[in-house]
């Protein structure tokens, strides 16, 4: 994902060190986000769970990527679940916007694929919301251990799955299995 960082040295280099000419300096500057991307991309490919793979449509707008899990253990093994990430202009002070793009059975993401995990709040009340400090890499890595370690029955967005689980273990399985069958594959 060098493109982006290409096109920035590229536009330095021909500004120069001082373009004579503000307005096409303002056309030209590149954002926050953007810069804070370039970056953070490259280390999140270098970081990437080996569960997960990455891929951006277009790879001069690092502000918008899929990603792919893919669950090598628990309930979801053998899924492929696709999710979006937008990361907003205002990013590092407020979190990417995630979407679940494949219908789901589980307790923390519903079937329209809205994602209760904890990082992606902007406000958080247990401390472990969003903060500047965060990047993609703790927002994949997050998303990815859904299906695994933070997996929680207990404080679900679901309800109704959440419930399934409780009133019947092996019901639920054949259920997400089902899932997996008709929507993750």
């Amino acid at each position: 994902m060098l493109t982006l960082a290409s096109k920035l040295k590229r536009d330095d280099g021909v500004r120069g060190p001082r373009a004579s000419n503000p307005a096409s300096d303002s056309t030209r500057r590149v954002s926050v986000r953007d810069k804070l991307l370039v970056k953070e991309v490259a280390d999140l490919e270098a970081n990437l769970p080996c569960t997960c793979k990455v891929n951006f449509p277009d790879p001069n707008k690092l502000h918008y990527f899929q990603l792919t899990v893919i669950p090598d253990e628990g309930y979801y093994q053998g899924g492929k679940f696709q999710f979006e990430t937008e990361v907003p202009e205002a990013y590092n002070m407020v979190p990417p916007k995630v979407k679940c793009l494949t219908r789901i059975w589980h307790p923390n993401i519903t079937e329209t694929g809205e994602i209760c995990l904890s990082l992606l709040r902007e406000h958080s009340i247990d401390g472990t919301g969003w903060a500047p400090t965060r990047t993609l890499k703790d927002i994949v890595w997050g998303l990815n251990s859904l299906f695994t370690d933070l997996l929680n029955f207990d404080d679900p967005l679901n309800i109704e799955a959440a419930e399934h689980h409780l009133r019947d273990k092996e019901d639920f399985r054949n259920k997400v299995e089902d899932y997996i069958k008709r929507y993750a594959r």
